[in-house]
């Protein structure tokens, strides 16, 4: 039994290997449940008894050798992989695709870098929300239509909790905390009860701004239109004002730019009237600041508010709002130079 032992671990003090593969070949023919040392353990039941003490140190002598000298082998093949080379030879090695940020992203960027520079500051508010800071606070009538199902999302069937429609909604709980000056601009998700198509969607996204001080004016909003403008479509972008309404602002309007695809003179995109629509504005009115807290003999402000999907469509000619949201990697690569 002896002479066995001491031929095992003459074989494996001589040992080599030229692979990692032929390491683990030779732990599993010595170290193994079936290899060669289990096997004389196995025989050690037949040692007699005077001898048995011998010859288990010898077995535990010849185990510790031979896992020494396996471990030696692997971190030789370690230590000369990493020496020999930088590749990371786990990698793939096929080129992996970079993504890309996505084209709203993009513009979201855009829009809030543009009023950043106006001091406006970026606020955000809860997607689920209550009728008193998405409605009620902003001045809509109890039988406006916009609380009728076919354009609100009711959460539970609770015609108090709803997912916003607009990012107004953090406005007014901005209005509530804090005291003017306010400047802040909403960026988000806002959600309508609509028809999918490739003009409407479901979801859509929105930036909000809004500025209270005293002795605010309609030539404020004006001109901080204009500049937006320019700097998002072009220095020689000019806007028009058109008188519309809306429950929270008051006078109203909606604006246009000239076609950034014609230069305004005409074409299919703009319909040939050399004008494209892109938001709606207005000064705040009385009734919304007295409702959140701000006395409206003393402060006056403006809001205008615009879809991103929609700024998106200007600058990129994207035809299908569905495209947004689907994830084709074949319509997000287009993208890869835009930022």
């Amino acid at each position: 039994m002896i002479k066995k032992i001491e031929d095992l671990l003459s074989e494996i003090e001589r040992l080599t290997a030229s692979t990692p593969e032929k390491v683990e070949a030779a732990r599993i023919e010595n170290l193994s449940k079936k290899g060669a040392i289990s096997s004389l353990m196995d025989d050690f039941r037949t040692v007699p008894a005077d001898q048995k003490r011998e010859v288990g140190m010898r077995l535990n002598e010849l185990k510790q050798k031979a896992t020494e000298k396996i471990e030696l082998l692997k971190k030789r093949f370690e230590n000369s992989g990493a020496a020999s080379s930088d590749i990371d030879l786990s990698r793939t090695a096929y080129p992996i695709p970079l993504g890309t940020r996505h084209p709203l992203s993009i513009v979201k960027e855009e829009i809030c870098d543009i009023f950043k520079r106006l001091g406006f500051s970026i606020a955000e508010g809860p997607e689920v929300e209550d009728d008193w800071h998405v409605f009620s606070s902003l001045n809509f009538a109890e039988d406006h239509p916009a609380r009728d199902m076919q354009d609100t999302f009711f959460i539970q069937n609770d015609p108090q909790i709803v997912l916003r429609t607009h990012t107004s909604s953090v406005q007014t709980r901005v209005m509530e905390r804090r005291d003017p000056p306010i400047r802040i601009i909403c960026p988000g998700r806002v959600y309508r009860n609509e028809a999918i198509s490739y003009r409407a969607h479901c979801f859509f996204h929105q930036v909000e701004a809004l500025y209270i001080d005293k002795e605010v004016s309609f030539a404020d909003l004006k001109q901080a239109l204009l500049f937006f403008a320019r700097e998002m479509f072009g220095e020689e972008t000019k806007i028009r004002l058109r008188p519309s309404y809306f429950p929270f602002t008051e006078p109203s309007a909606e604006m246009d730019i000239s076609c950034n695809i014609c230069g305004g003179k005409g074409c299919p995109f703009c319909k040939y009237t050399g004008w494209v629509e892109i938001l709606g504005c207005g000064m705040v009115d009385p009734n919304v600041l007295d409702n959140c807290g701000i006395d409206s003999k003393l402060y006056s402000g403006y809001a205008l508010g615009m879809g991103i999907e929609r700024i998106t469509n200007l600058k990129y000619q994207v035809k299908d709002l569905r495209l947004f949201s689907e994830n084709d990697v074949r319509f997000l690569e287009q993208f890869q130079s835009a930022h």
